[in-house]
């Protein structure tokens, strides 16, 4: 604690006087320095991707879906305690999810699950799906989400190949 004297006091109201300069909360040390005391305000909780990140993954999406004929999407979140579980269940919320593949990553526990459907199966080995997971973790630990989601859809979208004719 520092003694000192306020750097603004009304005399005659005993009351602080807020100083135009450093606002209420500033004194005087015996030294001459003025100290000042600023109250801490929270910053408001913001979007974890800029406008361009958001395009990027978007766009990663869009084109991985329209190539291969197989509906990518994915969760980013906390999977809960049986994160395959949770993956599995967010993917049969998928509509058409035979043909989709769920991509969830949950950064807090360092989690990462691909889940595909039947129909996507066919085209996307396991091996396929290992390889993206390894590619994601590699970029995702250099702190690069988006950029290892967006690496990720494309090497997926290669493994599966252009959608069979119809």
């Amino acid at each position: 604690m520092v003694a000192g004297e306020l750097v603004r006091h009304d005399a005659d109201t005993d009351n602080l006087v807020e100083d135009p300069e450093h606002g209420y909360g500033a004194v005087r040390t015996a030294s001459g320095r003025i100290s000042v005391a600023k109250e801490y305000h929270r910053p408001e909780p913001g979007l974890p991707f800029n406008t361009v990140a958001l395009t990027r993954l978007d766009e990663a999406l869009t084109l991985s879906s329209r190539a291969t004929g197989i509906g990518f999407t994915v969760y980013l979140g906390d999977l809960g305690a049986d994160t395959r579980e949770r993956a599995e269940d967010l993917h049969t919320d998928i509509p058409g999810s035979a043909d989709a593949v769920l991509i969830a990553v949950s950064p807090g526990q360092r989690r990462v699950e691909i889940v595909t459907g039947n129909e996507a199966a066919r085209r996307l080995p396991d091996r396929g799906c290992n390889l993206a997971i390894m590619s994601m973790v590699a970029s995702f630990k250099e702190g690069d989400l988006i950029g290892g989601l967006v690496s990720a859809l494309r090497m997926l979208a290669d493994q599966a190949g252009h959608a069979p004719k119809r």
